[in-house]
């Protein structure tokens, strides 16, 4: 008589990786594994795994098939083979943040911030940066949060572009709400661009009666790169 099913024995769990990986294969994603977000350039990862290169080659075109593992983009190394743990997301150090897409700089995103960053200057006719970025948020122009650093490389661009410019409070005028001292930016031309804003082009931004705002992201689906409604407010 025949056991019931319930009582065969236990197949080994199919779920964990290990159990499939040969030692070889075990060796490479341990070490791929253990750099998280960071992942490993394929020259550092076989003085790590101190295996010959043909057995690396093979154990990386294996795990990439079996899913463990995938080639991310480094970009400030892009001729190199960099490889990662399929669970992990790249760190921004690696992916080079919000500028890049697909590790290619987004010269067009790019160019939507600091429009939109100019004509909050233009609004605010006297800025500071804590003043700007406290007006990006308000906005909700952009879902993207900028980091201070962010906002001062953005602002010294539209200086060298000469759409802005850096100027220090003498806490007179249209500086008496600022210290003595404190650097402050104004636009340089009407709306901050070559073209005179309409009348309430800031009250008028297309995001805030958006109903798709919160799939909207730099580079998803919905985004202002693709935003047929933002690009022409950016024409303002």
């Amino acid at each position: 008589m025949s056991r019931p099913s319930a009582l065969k024995r236990k197949q080994p769990d199919s779920s964990s990786p290990s159990e499939s990986l040969t030692e070889h294969e075990k060796i490479v994603y341990s070490v791929i594994r253990s750099k998280q977000d960071m992942g490993i350039w394929t020259r550092d990862m076989k003085k790590e795994a101190n295996l010959p290169d043909n057995l690396v080659g093979k154990s990386i075109k294996s795990l990439q098939a079996k899913n463990l593992i995938k080639e991310v983009v480094n970009v400030q190394s892009k001729g190199r083979k960099h490889y990662m743990a399929a669970e992990f997301e790249p760190s921004k150090e690696l992916t080079g943040g919000d500028w890049y897409s697909n590790g290619t700089l987004d010269k067009y995103y790019i160019s939507c911030v600091k429009d939109g960053f100019a004509k909050i200057i233009y609004q605010l006719k006297v800025a500071t940066l804590e003043g700007i970025s406290d007006e990006v948020k308000k906005s909700g122009i952009f879902k993207t949060s900028f980091t201070k650093q962010q906002i001062e490389e953005i602002l010294r661009v539209l200086v060298l572009d000469k759409r802005v410019t850096e100027v220090k409070s003498t806490g007179m005028g249209e500086f008496g709400s600022f210290p003595v001292g404190k650097v402050c930016y104004k636009s340089t031309s009407k709306g901050g661009s070559k073209r005179e804003p309409k009348v309430g082009a800031m009250a008028s931004i297309p995001c805030g009666v958006c109903p798709r705002m919160s799939q909207c992201t730099p580079d998803g689906i919905i985004s202002p790169r693709t935003c047929v409604y933002f690009t022409k407010w950016l024409d303002f």
